[in-house]
């Protein structure tokens, strides 16, 4: 189905619902609104605050939709949010196989070559080397795992904190975190 198609679709769809009085214009419209003013500033607080709380964090890796509900007020209903912790040894990266499945309560709107088949496919079959495509070198005893998001499941990557960021605080470490790290395909550095 073609972009042209699938709006053609979805305003049919939204016609109807809003014709059977299920939802208003107006609701829609704060709802997109909401959707579009999420950014991966948010995903970041929650990298940061791990970094800094470490109860936060194994709370966040136990449990990641409570904690993010906990720090953010935000409620992503019954989708799971599951947190993957970068360590000394293990690199995560993350997709979604089947179409663009992604974080957005914390990311906000996925980059198009998140969605591209192009990636989704690569990734899988060969993590190092898109990893290198994105500037991340990783040595050759350092595992990739590469988690498949789902419509019911979403993943982040809590990157590992940069060395010698000690003398920053939560909110500058928080500006270290880019989106393409709480993908896997970054780390952060004091350099970012």
């Amino acid at each position: 189905m073609s972009d042209r198609e699938f709006e053609a679709l979805e305003a049919a769809f939204r016609e109807v619902l809003v014709a059977r009085g299920i939802v208003t214009d107006a609701e829609i419209a704060e709802r997109v609104e909401v959707l579009y003013g999420r950014t991966p500033e948010l995903g970041a607080r929650v990298v940061a605050r791990a970094w800094f709380d470490p109860a936060y964090k194994a709370r966040l890796l136990a449990d990641g939709s409570a904690a993010v509900r906990e720090l953010l007020e935000i409620d992503i209903g019954t989708l799971k949010l599951v947190v993957v912790e970068n360590v000394p040894g293990v690199h995560n990266v993350i997709v979604c196989t089947l179409c663009s499945c992604y974080p957005r309560m914390l990311l906000g709107v996925p980059p198009d070559w998140y969605k591209s088949v192009t990636y989704r496919a690569r990734v899988v079959r060969d993590p190092r080397g898109v990893l290198k495509e994105f500037g991340v070198a990783l040595p050759p005893g350092v595992a990739v795992r590469v988690h498949d998001s789902t419509a019911d499941m979403r993943y982040i990557v809590l990157p590992a904190r940069p060395p010698d960021s000690e003398h920053l605080d939560e909110a500058a470490c928080a500006a270290l975190v880019t989106r393409d790290a709480m993908i896997g395909l970054a780390v952060p550095s004091l350099g970012s």
